[in-house]
């Protein structure tokens, strides 16, 4: 086995990216969730069986927390109880998501291994007595992982019912960086990779500022804690966060090469969290290593517009997925059990729910989990059969539900029709939101959020793609908060609107390259000749301020001094620190068009620019709508599927043609959708 840090991206196989594209299964809509036995005695399971038949799943996650039971002292293994449940659900039709059950050591690894046991930045030892209590440098910990899914190739890798391999479990979820000795040594090596010398990671790191020159790659440390108010080299934190993605990747890849090996016929996959408040690992660097890209999406119930957000976390699995198909692995049929308050979802949201992520990519809706637990620290986290039994709305949703989504199998393998790209990076969101900046209220998803938004409203779908990905099928390109942007990024944007292209670049975009290097010349560095403008200084804002532009809406968090060169003001600041000065500009470049939005607008401001940029470049929405009416059209050949969702409390009346698979109806000229309900139109004749 390689030592930690040692393989790393440049050494593993490339996957076979070609489930990434397909559904699962052909003329299929896969519906299920995690499926638990081991925490329930065995008379449950033939329920269990005849109630998950009774509701049509059609997919188990099976084993992700099973580690103990698979093998409960060291090189003992007990399979023969997971034979029984693959078998069982095999003879119900049922295909299994099968788990390599490494997400979390038992404890008898680290009880017998303790350095194996994950460090924070203060030294402090995390314990074992909850989940993903390991170091994801360990020896002994890959070890033992490797030696078990080995174990669970050879036993189950031609079981009729596997239909995926599931590695690991939301890595980085609870464990996504670790600064022990161990990790240290890792992070050494990744540097030298990186940077081939001690004179590369000098320069990279600019070690003479604060005296930081190393003389020796052996005086190299993770960025523990330092001494009180003085931060550590940005550079460092940010090399580490990729190194820690790389570590957890280097980890996946251990076991897929397994699997690879002994159960080649198996399609792979992570359940990744592709959601925009997890940033703990890269997943652009993850995905080319999967072969079925699937993620997890949890609401927050505090937030009125969860269900925008939902949207955009699926478009952002959707652009892994290359926009092909994916699976949304895990979600809460009801109530979360983690947040400060977790209320139960209103009547018919669960519906609404899975038809949104189907409407924007998926190819399968699956939640966590099948079965309410009695016990433990998910008790109340919500299942498919909850703790209420069948006699209960929960239930009888759940049975509706597989009923619809059956309907719904002709979409499968579909695709999301878009005509705007939204650039999305994992770099950029760690670099923005480092120590030491000019306002700690700029966060990296904000802007990506308030643009989505905004067209959320318009019925116009998004498209998420990486810093360089090919830009020429879209006409317009959103560059939210791309603090830190590389040349090749930059330039792809550039010729992106030199073609013809609109992009929309918002405040604190090109400021530093990839070492975390300003960019001299004034801002906004990277994009400065492409914007037409020069921003001498910042002019953020202090809490609670804010400012009037002059078309009556309002801006807060930031301002900057901004002049235009060949550039125009679209709009000025009326007030604030930079009375008069431009807040958003036009720039007419090539035969495309720069805009620039050097503020955080309201949500009507960020509404009339992008309606501006919408009109000038004739980009439709799916159907016309209003706020609050989500619609989304999947297309394969001379087929197409229009997706209604109202989220609203009143009815809604959209133009539409064809036949509704949700309710049988057919739809001439228009269809109502009522107030919470869906729709999903097999198109016919005019759009």
């Amino acid at each position: 086995m390689t030592a930690p840090g040692t393989r790393g991206l440049l050494d593993s196989q490339p996957s076979n990216l070609l489930s990434v594209r397909r559904p699962l299964r052909d003329g299929h809509v896969e519906f299920g969730g995690d499926y638990n036995p081991e925490q329930w005695p065995r008379e449950v399971w033939d329920e269990d069986l005849r109630l998950m038949t009774e509701a049509r799943l059609t997919l188990a996650t099976v084993g992700v927390f099973s580690w103990a039971q698979l093998e409960p002292e060291p090189g003992r293994y007990e399979l023969d109880w997971l034979a029984t449940v693959l078998d069982g659900l095999h003879a119900q039709g049922i295909g299994v998501d099968l788990a390599t059950a490494t997400a979390s050591p038992p404890p008898w690894l680290t009880h017998r291994y303790p350095e194996a046991l994950p460090v924070d930045h203060e030294g402090r030892t995390r314990w074992p007595g909850a989940r993903q209590a390991y170091c994801p440098s360990s020896e002994a910990w890959r070890m033992h992982a490797v030696a078990l899914v080995e174990q669970l190739a050879v036993r189950f890798g031609a079981h009729p019912a596997v239909r995926l391999w599931h590695i690991g479990n939301e890595y980085g979820c609870h464990t996504s960086r670790c600064y022990c000795d161990t990790c240290a040594v890792g992070f050494r090596r990744w540097l030298l990779r990186k940077y081939s010398d001690l004179d590369g990671i000098n320069r990279a790191w600019a070690t003479a500022f604060w005296s930081q020159g190393y003389s020796d790659v052996g005086e190299i440390l993770p960025p523990r804690l330092t001494p009180d108010d003085a931060w550590s080299n940005p550079t460092q934190q940010l090399d580490y966060r990729r190194f820690a993605s790389d570590t957890l990747l280097d980890e996946f890849l251990l076991e897929r090469d397994v699997l690879r090996r002994l159960s080649p016929d198996i399609p792979i996959t992570t359940n990744f969290m592709a959601m925009t408040r997890f940033n703990q690992v890269d997943y652009w660097r993850w995905v080319k290593e999967v072969d079925v890209v699937s993620t997890d999406y949890y609401p927050e119930f505090a937030d009125p517009f969860n269900h925008v957000e939902a949207a955009l976390s699926a478009d952002l699995t959707r652009g892994l997925a290359g926009g092909g198909s994916w699976l949304l692995m895990e979600t809460s049929p009801s109530a979360v059990n983690w947040q400060p308050r977790n209320p139960a979802k209103k009547p018919g949201a669960l519906q609404r729910d899975a038809v949104q992520q189907v409407a924007r990519g998926a190819d399968g809706f699956n939640v966590f989990q099948v079965r309410a637990s009695l016990v433990g620290a998910e008790k109340y986290h919500s299942g498919l059969i909850p703790h209420a039994g069948t006699d209960s709305r929960l239930w009888r949703e759940t049975v509706a539900l597989g009923s619809l989504l059956a309907r719904l199998g002709e979409v499968a393998g579909s695709r999301v029709a878009a005509e705007v790209a939204l650039l999305w990076d994992y770099d950029a969101w760690w670099a923005c939101e480092l120590d030491s900046h000019p306002s700690v209220d700029v966060v990296y998803p904000d802007r990506a959020r308030a643009l989505h938004h905004a067209l959320w409203d318009r019925g116009i779908s998004v498209d998420v793609v990486p810093p360089g990905a090919p830009l020429h099928d879209y006409r317009i390109v959103l560059v939210p908060t791309l603090y830190l942007a590389t040349d090749e990024a930059a330039a792809a944007i550039r010729d992106f609107v030199a073609g013809g292209g609109h992009a929309l670049i918002t405040y604190f975009s090109g400021i530093v390259d990839e070492h975390d290097h300003v960019r001299p010349g004034g801002y906004p560095g990277a994009f400065r000749d492409l914007l037409g403008i020069r921003v001498e200084e910042f002019a953020p804002l202090l809490a609670d301020q804010s400012v009037k532009l002059d078309d009556g809406t309002v801006a807060d968090i930031w301002t900057e001094d901004l002049r235009v060169e060949s550039a125009e003001a679209v709009r000025t600041y009326v007030d604030g620190p930079v009375p008069g000065r431009p807040a958003v500009t036009r720039h007419a470049y090539g035969d495309g068009v720069a805009w620039y939005v050097a503020t955080r607008t309201d949500r009507q401001g960020t509404a009339a620019i992008l309606e501006r940029v919408v009109a000038e470049t004739g980009v439709r929405p799916a159907a016309l709508t209003t706020p609050g009416v989500e619609v989304t059209r999947r297309r394969r050949d001379e087929r197409s599927w229009l997706f209604i969702l109202n989220h609203t409390e009143a009815d809604a009346v959209i133009p539409a043609n064809g036949v509704d698979l949700v309710s049988g109806d057919e739809a001439v000229g228009e269809i109502r959708v009522r107030a919470g309900e869906v729709a999903v139109v097999r198109e016919t004749g005019e759009e």
